[in-house]
């Protein structure tokens, strides 16, 4: 039987990952990345939870990440008081085993090790262009590049929830809500520590979250009201600097402030004729769990064992039976997960009752070991 062929288009880490994870299938992958250019001043990180980077080591991508990929072991949680201290209420420990809480990597440098890995992978061809159109083919989808056209049984489109592709395509079909915050991200060079401790803060005017990437470079998310992004850099710098200050030495600012607008987004639909939704252009959570790219994964994982059983019988994986049996898997459980995430955003930002149930959640094993779990692997349907 003549190989199925896939479209992946999108050239950003979710876009790289899927072409890797779906490069195990006796398919051809082309994956289209639209010019794209990874800005070398980013300083955006990503968490990735134990369950997921296993699943990342089955790929075989752990081993070329090794050194970049920073484990986390401790997760301590503080609330603000009147004296601008910060009052420890939730302690999370997985040192024991060699669990970790997660693994923490700079979004640039994952990046690139995955296009370096790419391109030795065959049966994936890499086309750096734009596409002009998606259309019919028969029984099959083409896409329109320049004035060629190529076709192909599934196109997972992996752009994003603000590309005009998406929304072109899959007009009006999500739930979506604006927490009228943006998110503050800046790297730090500090003091040599034994750095394995992500800690986040709540503060009155946001949540602010130090997480370790190497024992001299600490990652900082700060999520404030919009209304801050008034403020100037350097007063935003004094303001981060306070704060770490508690836990780090000798700061410097290596990076610029990048600012990203913080929302709530969920699609109802993830496929139709033969073209499949993946990513940010599914599911947008609240960065304070740190669960965006992990709930992709899991998306990734579930995606790669359908189409591998299907092609194992013969199947037309871009059919609406098979895509409507990836869509009743995942959609489910990222509903739950999706909603869960902006109840616990809401219900934290009431100070009180969040300090009484983090405080109460500590004194229990039994439930840190519980929301551990959710945090690690997701909701099970």
């Amino acid at each position: 039987m003549k190989r199925q062929k896939i479209c992946i288009i999108g050239g950003n880490l979710t876009g790289l990952v899927t072409a890797i994870a779906l490069s195990k299938l006796n398919c051809q992958i082309d994956l289209i990345t639209g010019n794209v250019n990874h800005n070398n001043q980013s300083n955006r990180t990503v968490a990735i939870s134990e369950n997921n980077f296993d699943y990342l080591d089955k790929l075989n991508i752990t081993k070329s990440l090794a050194k970049e990929m920073w484990p986390c072991s401790t997760m301590k949680l503080y609330t603000e008081n009147k004296t601008e201290k910060f009052s420890k209420i939730f302690e999370l420990k997985k040192d024991h085993k060699n669990k970790k809480v997660f693994y923490m990597t700079e979004n640039l440098k994952i990046i690139k090790l995955m296009t370096d890995k790419i391109r030795k992978i065959k049966s994936i061809s890499i086309k750096n262009e734009k596409i002009s159109e998606i259309c019919n083919s028969g029984l099959l989808k083409s896409i329109k590049i320049n004035n060629n056209k190529f076709k192909y049984n599934l196109i997972i489109v992996c752009a994003g929830n603000n590309s005009s592709l998406v929304k072109n395509l899959f007009r009006d079909q999500i739930i979506e809500n604006s927490y009228k915050e943006i998110s503050i991200t800046t790297i730090l060079n500090h003091g040599l520590l034994k750095n394995n401790t992500v800690r986040q803060i709540f503060l009155d005017n946001g949540t602010l979250a130090l997480l370790p990437i190497s024992n001299a470079k600490t990652s900082i998310v700060w999520s404030i009201k919009e209304n801050m992004k008034e403020k100037n850099n350097s007063f935003l710098k004094k303001k981060i600097k306070f704060y770490a200050k508690n836990y780090l030495n000798n700061i410097k600012f290596t990076t610029n402030i990048e600012y990203k607008d913080l929302k709530f987004f969920i699609r109802k639909k993830c496929f139709q004729d033969r073209i499949l939704l993946f990513g940010d252009a599914l599911h947008v959570v609240h960065p304070f769990v740190g669960q965006g790219f992990n709930m992709t994964l899991r998306d990734l994982a579930s995606l790669e064992k359908i189409l591998n059983k299907k092609i194992n019988l013969g199947l037309d994986i871009g059919s609406s039976d098979i895509l409507s049996e990836f869509s009743d898997e995942i959609k489910p459980r990222n509903f739950a997960f999706s909603i869960g995430v902006d109840f616990l955003k809401r219900y934290f930002s009431l100070k009180k009752l969040r300090n009484n149930a983090l405080k109460i959640l500590n004194r229990s094993n039994f439930a840190k070991d519980i929301f551990f779990n959710i945090a690690d692997k997701g909701f099970k349907f």
